[in-house]
């Protein structure tokens, strides 16, 4: 067998039409889980034993980058560069951040907002350095998906991706609303005007938001064209929106008053920099990690640039860095402006900016230019998530198909597309982001964990006991640390019992880092510092996450019971299906060469 390089594809995989269609024929009649109802029953009958089969089965970066990504069909090609990936990554968050979570955080850090976005794009450059390390010794489009798959399973890679796709849908659907508030205060025109208003229907669902749908389905149709393309659509945008920003923040440094700072627009309200103390700032950083989403949408590019051993390291973590200093001067330039409580949740930054009329109608239409890079960005990601967890086969393989023509993940760009415009256009801003955010968390959560696991674990040689056991043991000591700061009265015994929780966290990864060798070195690039950095990103997403109300909870956990029924009325028996169809795909732990006149 001819040796392949695990960081590149391997040769004459792209099949044709004609030989994936055949292969697809090939699937169905061999999988007979869906053939009829009777045939559905039986695999009904089955599920425990597939589920103890499947749900913990784990993949490998070789099975992702080659035989599962054969069932693609045509590659994607790889014309990125690490300049690409910065301007996605900055025009993926910037566009979002500041123009849709800024309001709602406001209200709860109070000027220090600025605190907020530094400590949400500490705990995003944290876990970035976590998607660099896996992106690039894996360079496919599954993005956290692919990594949870290869490390503790299906059904762990399964439920990290449907989260993330539901984010996404939701955090495009809330962008797109936005839009259409910011373009509304570009020309003058109130919000009121442009939503239908629906009687009957409960609140925060009875806006039909027109305007929001047609921008999502004019950015899908993009998006479906060509990625270098779209690249270039976004790299123009993008150049546009930072000159902009770069604007608002010297027009707001020098316009604003630094009492804002300290004094609230009412005297009844709470004062000074913090009027909500650090819970606030906390609560504040939870809705605004929103922002930072668009590093995990770069993330899943790696399947199309060039050299991800070079590219990929610069593009995720630079764009986070950049953006975090641009969030922190936008917030503090914002709050510079206008006393907290005076800043609406919707459009903040036309209500800071609406003194100077010319100024407010630029920025809603510099905000209506870095929204349509957000969606762009964040359009991308999610379809080729999608893509990935068909190539899986615990979604239809139908998602994974790769055009021929556009080199892009057509189907799945469609079907999401027109999933996000049908959310867009009746749900509020305020019920999408506190969906959004605690799934977020969970997704960056994980992923943490699974760079230690996968550092230190090798299956088959090692034994991942004492991993799991630090693993498990350190998530809970962060989790009681939250419980403490949470719920504990201030006062000498709730610093007592928080310092006293910080230390044994300490000194459980001390422990942890003399007593367990690392069995697996990058080739390339890897996290520094392990395994401090992935626990730092552990405790602060889960901190994070107790920042959160319990009405996300109850969302999320919702979502998540929804997602294991499918997983076990159809995802376990699709996959355990496509088991025996590894035969199309390789034989002899060789890949056929099914190849076409394209060019990969």
């Amino acid at each position: 067998m001819p040796s392949v390089a695990l960081n590149s594809p391997p040769p004459m995989q792209t099949l044709t039409f004609q030989s994936r269609s055949y292969l697809h024929s090939a699937m169905d009649a061999h999988s007979s889980s869906f053939s009829s109802f009777s045939a559905y029953l039986r695999a009904l009958s089955l599920t425990p034993s597939r589920l103890s089969r499947r749900a913990f089965s784990v993949s490998t970066s070789f099975d992702e980058m080659t035989s599962t990504r054969s069932t693609s069909g045509v590659h994607m090609h790889r014309t990125l560069r690490w300049f690409d990936l910065v301007g996605f990554g900055l025009g993926g968050m910037v566009g979002a951040g500041v123009f849709v979570t800024t309001g709602p955080a406001a209200h709860q850090a109070g000027p220090a907002i600025v605190l907020s976005y530094a400590i949400a794009g500490l705990c995003a450059l944290l876990s970035a350095f976590c998607y660099t390390e896996f992106a690039v010794d894996m360079p496919v489009a599954g993005g956290a998906f692919s990594y949870l798959r290869i490390t503790f399973g299906e059904f762990a890679g399964f439920l990290t991706g449907a989260n993330l796709i539901m984010d996404y849908v939701m955090s495009n659907a809330a962008v797109a609303r936005s839009f259409t508030q910011y373009l509304g205060a570009a020309i003058g025109i109130s919000t009121a005007k442009w939503r239908l208003v629906v009687p009957g229907l409960p609140k925060g669902f009875d806006q039909i938001d027109l305007i929001a749908v047609a921008v999502v389905l004019i950015i899908t149709i993009i998006i479906c064209y060509s990625t270098k393309q779209s690249s270039v659509v976004n790299m123009t945008l993008t150049a546009i929106h930072i000159l902009f920003i770069a604007f608002l923040i010297v027009f707001g440094f020098w316009k604003g008053d630094w009492k804002n700072f300290t004094e609230p627009g009412d005297p009844k309200n709470e004062s000074g920099f913090f009027p909500h103390g650090a819970t606030g700032v906390f609560k504040g950083a939870s809705l605004v990690y929103l922002s930072y989403i668009g590093y995990d949408a770069v993330s899943t590019m790696a399947e199309e640039v060039r050299n991800p051993a070079k590219d990929i390291p610069v593009g995720v973590s630079g764009s986070v860095v950049l953006v975090t200093i641009l969030y922190c001067l936008m917030a503090a330039s914002m709050a510079k402006l206008l006393p907290y409580d005076m800043i609406k949740a919707e459009a903040p930054l036309a209500e800071a900016f609406a003194r100077w009329k010319w100024v407010s109608n630029v920025i809603g239409g510099g905000a209506s230019f870095g929204i349509l890079t957000s969606l762009l960005v964040a359009m991308m990601g999610q379809a080729r998530y999608m893509c990935v967890i068909g190539r899986s086969r615990v979604v239809p393989a139908w998602f994974a198909e790769v055009h021929p023509k556009t080199s892009t993940p057509l189907n799945a760009s469609a079907f999401l597309g027109i999933f996000t415009a049908v959310i867009a256009l009746f749900v509020d801003l305020d019920v999408l982001l506190n969906f959004v955010c605690i799934g977020t968390l969970f997704v960056f959560y994980m992923v943490a964990n699974a760079i230690i696991y996968r550092r230190y674990v090798v299956i088959g040689s090692t034994k991942p006991q004492p991993t799991l056991s630090f693993l498990c043991s350190f998530s809970l000591t962060a989790i009681i640390f939250t419980l403490i700061w949470h719920f504990v009265t201030p006062g000498h015994a709730k610093t007592a019992l928080l310092t006293v929780t910080a230390i044994v966290a300490i000194v459980v990864s001390l422990i942890f880092n003399c007593v367990v060798p690392q069995t697996r070195k990058p080739e390339f690039w890897g996290v520094p510092l392990m395994p401090w950095i992935p626990c730092a990103s552990i405790f602060l997403n889960l901190f994070l996450l107790g920042s959160l109300d319990g009405t996300s909870y109850i969302r999320f956990v919702f979502f998540s019971i929804l997602v294991m029924l499918v997983y076990v009325l159809y995802s376990v028996h699709s996959s355990s299906d496509a088991e025996g169809d590894d035969s199309l795909f390789v034989k002899n732990g060789e890949i056929l060469e099914l190849q076409n006149n394209s060019k990969v």
